[in-house]
């Protein structure tokens, strides 16, 4: 059960490990690693290390959680995030972001890998997600005593921060980044979709569909916590043209287009 001791517990060990007040929190998704070597690491503590923390199971997420300074600013990095579909419910995947909100970072970036469900969508664009669609079946707000920690009833009519997403617009622009902006939908997994799902996504309005992201929104906005969040598509969702699963490929597709991607985090840091 979140409980404030639950909380504080988490929060006194990585302060006795050396992590400090941080101004931005930063979530590496898939296949998403190199953003660390950006940073001047102060202080680093394994999940399975950090009391009430999941432990990540996917083996393309590192599991470790850093202190650090980044364009002169202390930032705190999830280096490997958790999904549902490692077995998690909401509260517990997310119980990180309420950890490094009480760190103090007044600004939260998103980063994941995602299909691309828009067909003028290619692999290796960035999309900047400007609005989602819930398929997960829940909600991280969805507990008994959530009103210790914010209001129950969060009003999600612009999710993402307009702010961070008009300041990354212009970098991409200045640097000749295609940041494309739309709807992500987010699916549990770990499966992938069919044939019929990925035509109804569509229908839907989604312009690209992932297995992560929304429940950390959803708590950023009820600790009013400004978020942002950017897609690395490294599949095409194409339902008549699909083409079986390639794990390396999607790893070196996000590996590829990952230095755009810290270029225009750096750039609002």
């Amino acid at each position: 059960m979140l409980t404030e001791d639950v909380l504080n517990e988490s929060l006194t060990f990585l302060r006795s490990k050396g992590f400090g007040d941080a101004e931005v929190g930063i979530i590496l998704g898939t296949g998403l690693g190199q953003f660390v070597d950006e940073i001047n690491v102060e202080a680093v503590a394994h999940y399975h290390h950090i009391p009430f923390f999941p432990i990540s199971t996917v083996e393309y997420h590192s599991g470790k959680l850093l202190f650090g300074t980044l364009q002169g600013k202390k930032v705190v990095m999830m280096q490997g995030r958790f999904h549902l579909y490692e077995g998690y419910d909401f509260v517990e995947l997310t119980y990180p972001i309420r950890v490094i909100h009480a760190l103090g970072i007044k600004k939260l970036l998103v980063s994941n890998a995602a299909g691309a469900i828009n067909p003028s969508y290619k692999k290796g664009d960035l999309l900047l997600i400007d609005d989602h669609i819930n398929l997960q079946g829940g909600s991280p707000l969805a507990f008994s005593n959530v009103k210790e920690f914010g209001p129950r009833f969060v009003d999600m009519i612009c999710p993402y921060d307009r702010a961070l997403s008009k300041a990354l617009k212009e970098k991409a622009s200045k640097i000749g980044v295609t940041l494309h902006s739309g709807i992500y939908a987010a699916v549990i997994g770990p499966q992938l979709e069919t044939r019929a799902e990925y035509r109804m996504l569509r229908t839907l309005g989604a312009d690209a569909v992932g297995m992560s992201t929304v429940p950390e929104v959803i708590v950023a906005n009820h600790l009013n916590l400004p978020v942002v969040a950017i897609s690395v598509l490294t599949d095409e969702c194409d339902p008549d043209h699909l083409q079986p699963i390639n794990v390396p490929e999607i790893m070196e597709i996000a590996k590829t287009s990952e230095p755009d991607l810290i270029a225009l985090f750096k750039s609002i840091i």
